[in-house]
């Protein structure tokens, strides 16, 4: 069976502010991509990697590469219009007709552990497709409706694991706005979605205050 992650990074930035895109800012002196990379790299060993970049950011990571002597063996995507056609980039690279896992994952949540990693493949074995979550542990409220009981919901994260043919059927569907996730194609293509325990410490990191939380959690694991 073959393994595949898809890791997805076509986001400029523009809630954390300053020039770098998110995905290239540090953590412990090297960038966040790297970071995440290298988790998948240390969770399933002959995993292979399709790092998803837009065109004009492909040479500064090249260059990122050489400077940090990143050894990480991946391929690269070109970035879409939107995640959902960066997504279809990445599925091109893997041929048609291949059996095994997928899994899709945001490039700016460098904190999947490997143990987190390896369930979600794992159990996509069985489910064909999985993704984490977390429960709401904060008071909801609507804007109109008022409070909201969070009982029963649950936070999304990734890597999200799917069967390859799955995957590659669903997306060759038409985008619709609606689909904010691998889950949502999925679903629309007709085929339920298993979730199983995600982890508090795989944020997604999109303001400077995630960056402060990002600095900690890397010291701790590091302990």
């Amino acid at each position: 069976m073959k393994y595949y992650a898809i890791i997805v990074a076509g986001g400029k930035g523009l809630r954390m502010g300053g020039d770098v895109p998110k995905q290239f800012q540090l953590v412990g002196g090297r960038p966040v991509l790297m970071h995440t990379l290298q988790q998948f790299r240390n969770a399933i060993a002959d995993l292979q990697i399709i790092l998803v970049l837009p065109r004009e950011q492909q040479d500064y990571w090249c260059e990122q590469c050489r400077q940090y002597e990143f050894g990480v063996e991946h391929r690269v995507a070109d970035g879409g219009q939107t995640r959902f056609h960066s997504v279809k980039n990445g599925l091109a690279l893997i041929p048609d007709g291949e059996e095994g896992i997928v899994g899709v994952h945001d490039g700016v949540r460098p904190f999947a552990s490997a143990d987190l990693i390896r369930r979600c493949y794992a159990a996509a074995v069985e489910a064909e497709a999985v993704v984490p979550a977390v429960p709401v542990v904060e008071s909801l409220r609507h804007e109109e409706r008022g409070a909201i009981d969070r009982k029963g919901y649950r936070l999304v994260q990734t890597p999200q694991t799917f069967s390859i043919p799955l995957l590659k059927a669903a997306y060759r569907q038409a985008y619709r706005e609606a689909f904010t996730d691998d889950a949502s194609v999925v679903e629309a293509y007709g085929h339920g979605v298993a979730m199983i325990d995600g982890i508090r410490e795989n944020i997604k990191l999109t303001t400077p205050f995630d960056m402060v939380v990002a600095e900690a959690l890397l010291a701790e694991s590091e302990k």
